[in-house]
């Protein structure tokens, strides 16, 4: 046996002993279950409010969608320039309003000029929700006008930006006013905004993963320590894909799973889809359309 073969076995060797000794010594870290993740079914969440079936962020996509059954809504969040909260995707409204501007340069009793309805088109090509009066909502109004619903909230907000860095200790506050500490979880997909959020609610409300968390996660996975990664979300909310990598493999779901934190994924729209991501494992779609989710879970129930 050659020299740098013996080098080569010694070193396979040693890892191998290095790997067995890590998993002999970790300690995974499995999440507490947070009062809002205990559920038994998979969830329908309707993404801001439901946008295919009514005006996105508007009180008659949110109305609409809990007549229908969903059991929640993931919604963004933005803060206006009088500091009030608002259930808003967009960084400027042109796209969904009557209006223009930065919605962080705009008062509240400016945005509520806009029509929400503006450019919403039915399914029959129809503006059929222009001068309805649908105006934008507040996250406490959302939370006051469903007191059961779950809700995921997304913070849109960069923490680079003025608005950005009030927005955490803000929203911490709205919710423990409400008392809404035990039906809601707080993301972003700036990791930052969920560190900063967590300092005010220390652990109190559930967290999702941002991108940073969620990159960790799967390149643990992928690697022989995965055993040696420790969540620091209770929940992911991913897509199905991520540039080249597809995050919807039952094996993933199970990794997160084994640690507590459940999987849901967005934006699903597709009864095809809904059907193989349930069967993988999710716990949650997140859908544009929760009129045929609802249905589609109801099937699948029933089998």
């Amino acid at each position: 046996m050659g020299k740098k073969t013996k080098l080569g076995i010694a070193a396979v060797a040693v890892s191998a002993a290095a790997w067995a000794g890590s998993k002999a010594l970790s300690n995974p870290q499995i999440r507490p279950v947070k009062k809002v993740l205990s559920y038994h079914s998979p969830l329908i969440l309707a993404h801001r409010g439901g946008l295919a079936v009514a005006p996105e962020n508007s009180m008659a996509a949110f109305s609409k969608s809990a007549e229908l059954g969903v059991d929640g809504f993931e919604i963004d969040i933005r803060l206006t320039n009088d500091e009030e909260i608002l259930v808003f995707h967009d960084e400027y409204i042109d796209r969904t309003t009557d209006g223009a501007g930065r919605v962080a340069d705009m008062s509240l009793s400016k945005l509520r000029t806009f029509d929400l309805g503006y450019h919403f088109v039915d399914i029959n090509g129809e503006h059929s929700f222009r001068g309805k009066g649908e105006r934008v909502v507040l996250l406490k109004e959302l939370l006051e006008a469903f007191p059961d619903m779950y809700i995921n909230i997304d913070i849109k907000d960069s923490p680079e930006t003025y608005e950005g860095s009030l927005m955490p200790s803000k929203l911490w506050r709205l919710i423990e006013a409400q008392g809404a500490e035990e039906r809601v979880v707080v993301t972003s997909f700036y990791d930052e905004q969920i560190d900063r959020f967590n300092l005010y609610a220390q652990n109190r409300v559930a967290i999702g993963a941002g991108e940073n968390e969620v990159k960790k996660a799967f390149a643990a996975f992928n690697s022989q320590l995965g055993h040696l990664y420790k969540p620091r979300a209770d929940v992911f909310q991913i897509p199905v894909r991520q540039s080249l990598f597809r995050l919807d493999s039952p094996r993933f779901i199970s990794f997160l799973g084994n640690l507590n934190v459940p999987v849901h994924y967005w934006t699903v729209n597709e009864p095809e889809q809904m059907q193989a991501l349930i069967a993988a494992g999710a716990k949650g779609l997140v859908t544009d359309r929760p009129d045929l989710a609802v249905a589609e879970l109801a099937k699948i129930e029933d089998k």
